[in-house]
This record gives C-alpha cells, sequence and structure tokens, in this order.
C-alpha cells in the first residue's frame, strides 16, 4: 500500500509540473472513448462528417481549460446546443463533464454551482429530446438521474480539489512567512549579538590598552634607573597583551561561528575579578576588592555585567582620572539586587573625565538590560564614584546577555 500510495504521489507532482501532457492525454482518453461511436457512424451512409467536427469542437479546447475555464466552458457549452439542435448524439459529450470539473476547481463556488445548472439544463433538454426520438432504452427519469449524477460527481470532485488546492495554498504561505519570521529572527539575534561583542570588545580594549600605556610610562621612567622594575614592568605589558589577544580571538571567533551553535567558552565573571584587580595594581594603583552576600543566586549574566560594569569603571580610571592612587570597589549580593560601587581618588570631573562616552554608555546600556541604573559622577571630597544596582527580581534579563 505504501508503494502505491508513493507511486500515486509521484504521479500528481508530474502532472503538475507537465500540465500540457495531461491534458493532450485526457484528451486522447476522451476521443478514445468516441472513436466505437465514429466507427459506427462511419459505416453508415452520411451523418459521420457532422459527428467528426462537432467531436473536433468538444474536445479541442480541453487544451486551453485550465487558462480559460469559463471560456472553455462556454465554448462546449455553444457546440453542445448546436449538437442538440440538429438532433446529434455524441460520446464526445462527456467533455463537458472535464469542462465543468476545470471551472469548479479553479472558480468560487457560486461560479461552479451557476456552471453545473447550466449544464444541468442541457441534461434536461437532452433526456427529453433523444427520449422521444427513441434513441434511448432507459426510461426518462433513469437517464435524468444518472446523467444528474454524473454532473454532481464532476461538480464535487472540483469543488474538493479547488478546497485542497487552497490548503496547500494557505500551509505553503504560512510556511514561507514562519520562514522569513524565524530569519528576521535571526537577523536580530545577530544584531544584538554583534552589538554584545562590540561592547565586550570596546571593554577588552579599553581596558588592556589603558593597563598597556600605563605599564609602558612606568616602564619608560625606571628603565634607567631601576632596570630590573623596568623589565618586571614590560613583562607585564606583554602578559596584559597577550591575554588582551586571547580574548580579542574569542570574541571574533563567535563572529565566524554558526548562530545556532551553542556558545561553550566561559565568560568572566566575579571569579575573574581578582585578575582584573592584579592587573590594575601592576600600573601602581592601590586597589582593594571587597565582594559580600552569596553568590549561588546569580546568572552568568549577571556576573558578566558585574564584571564588565567593574572592569569599564577601572578603565576610566586608568585613562582619565588625573593622578590616582588608590581604587575601592565593593559588590554587595543582596537578595533582591547586585550593588556595584567603585570608588577612586583622582581629581575631580574636568575635561578628562568624561560622563557620556561609549564606555560608559555601553556600561548604562547593560545594566539597563536589567532593569537597572548606573550613576557615575564626581564626589564631594574630591575622586570619582561609579555606583551600579542591578534588580534581582524574577531575574527578567537573564537570556539578554547570557547568550
Amino acid at each position: 500500500m505504501h508503494a502505491i500510495a508513493a507511486a500515486c504521489q509521484r504521479f500528481m507532482e508530474s502532472a503538475r509540473r507537465h500540465p500540457t501532457v495531461v491534458d493532450a492525454a485526457l484528451a486522447m482518453a476522451v476521443l478514445a472513448f468516441t472513436v466505437p461511436q465514429l466507427a459506427y457512424w462511419a459505416r453508415q451512409p452520411d451523418g459521420l462528417w457532422v459527428r467528426l467536427v462537432l467531436t473536433v469542437l468538444l474536445l479541442a479546447p480541453i487544451a486551453w481549460r485550465r487558462r480559460f475555464p469559463l471560456q472553455t466552458f462556454a465554448f462546449a457549452c455553444s457546440v453542445a446546443l448546436i449538437q442538440w439542435a440538429l438532433n446529434v448524439t455524441l460520446a464526445a459529450d462527456v467533455a463537458l463533464l472535464v469542462y465543468l470539473y476545470t471551472v469548479a476547481s479553479r472558480r468560487r463556488a457560486p461560479v461552479a454551482l451557476l456552471a453545473a445548472a447550466v449544464l444541468e439544463i442541457g441534461v434536461v433538454l437532452a433526456a427529453v429530446r433523444w427520449n422521444l426520438a427513441g434513441t434511448w432504452a432507459q426510461p426518462l427519469a433513469e437517464r435524468l438521474v444518472f446523467l444528474t449524477a454524473m454532473v454532481a460527481v464532476a461538480l464535487l470532485l472540483g469543488i474538493s480539489v479547488r478546497v485542497r488546492r487552497q490548503a496547500i495554498d494557505a500551509l505553503t504561505d504560512r510556511a514561507a512567512r514562519l520562514e522569513r519570521e524565524r530569519d528576521q529572527q535571526v537577523a536580530l539575534a545577530t544584531a544584538a549579538e554583534r552589538a554584545r561583542i562590540a561592547r565586550d570588545l570596546h571593554d577588552v580594549v579599553a581596558h588592556s590598552l589603558s593597563v598597556m600605556v600605563t605599564l609602558s610610562d612606568a616602564a619608560a621612567l625606571k628603565a634607567g634607573s631601576d632596570p630590573a622594575t623596568a623589565e618586571r614592568t614590560m613583562q607585564q605589558v606583554s602578559a596584559t597583551g597577550r591575554q588582551s589577544l586571547t580574548e580579542m580571538r574569542r570574541l571574533l571567533g563567535v563572529l565566524r561561528a554558526d548562530a545556532d551553535a551553542p556558545r561553550r567558552d566561559p565568560q568572566p565573571g566575579l571569579a575573574a575579578l581578582d585578575e582584573l584587580a592584579d592587573q590594575v595594581r601592576a600600573t601602581g594603583i592601590a586597589v582593594t576588592l571587597a565582594v559580600v552576600g552569596s553568590r549561588t543566586a546569580l546568572s552568568p549574566g549577571v556576573e558578566l555585567t558585574t564584571y564588565r560594569v567593574v572592569q569599564e569603571a577601572a578603565t576610566n580610571v586608568l585613562k582619565h582620572a588625573e593622578s590616582p592612587t588608590r581604587l575601592d570597589v565593593e559588590i554587595e549580593l543582596r537578595p533582591d539586587a547586585v550593588v556595584i560601587d567603585v570608588r577612586d581618588d583622582g581629581a575631580p570631573c574636568g575635561p578628562s573625565r568624561p560622563t557620556d562616552g561609549l564606555g560608559l554608555f555601553g556600561m548604562r546600556e547593560r545594566v539597563a538590560s536589567y532593569g537597572g541604573e548606573v550613576d557615575a559622577g564626581p564626589m564631594p571630597d574630591g575622586g570619582w564614584r561609579v555606583r551600579a544596582v542591578l534588580p534581582m527580581i524574577g531575574d527578567r534579563a537573564r537570556g539578554s546577555l547570557d547568550a
């Protein structure tokens, strides 16, 4: 049964791809149905040519029935009316059912019902006339029932094919629409990922370059008086540069990776803050780091955001602070929020301490994705403070940065 169903499916698909061949085969099948009648009239003294011409006129429009269903149906009905007026019976009248099926399968139900009504009128006229002429042996009622049943079958078959075609078209449109929506979602996700990568690249490059520049300046100052210290400082510059290159390769590798592939590379979190503090200490700034509270309830996204906020705040100290000597980082892990407080003792806000740069914008964007806020500005007694609050209610943005 499965093989038969598969063969039928292949046949239907082939028929849809070659409609002209199907119509030609259909016309030949109807013509073969009329051959016995034409052969009979060929042995009669007259009547063959009229029947032959009418048969050709009934069968020829089958080639155009798909493009012009109503026109070919009307033409065939006109030929049948001429046939009725000439009192000529034709086996080719079965083609009228083909034209009715075509109309029902390609036009709306009201049009199909009207075509069926027209054909039914022809059925009544034919049954009545040729019953009086004594050409059929069956009673009038039986012929009417038989011919009407054939009309109904052609009508219902055409309507069912049209309904099925509409259902398939609707499913195809829905599938295409879902595919477009999926592509749009992928594009949006890709754009969001690229924006995240851009923020991470800014954080990584800005921080690492700031550390390297500060260390290089210190090494240059110590090169003459303390070569050993200068050498150790340059080794720290080299280590920071290699670490920065490694993280940049990891980030840029995401751009080349399959967008649907899960990311397995670890993201920096609270555990990486000690290493970040050591990098800043290497520049000569005293760093204190305090993390208060339980870390068990934090998602990777919250930890990453916390790390990036501290990293950007430290980068701003290295890039913009005037003569800083101390950096205090305090992170309080509350049940309902994460509070990040970063303070330095650099000079008050001036032209070199921007409050709306790209780094602070990215910081605010990260924190805002969790419904939080960032406050950055000078302190009354000198120095600079960055304070960020990440609400933990429902962990609303867990998926926005975890990816």
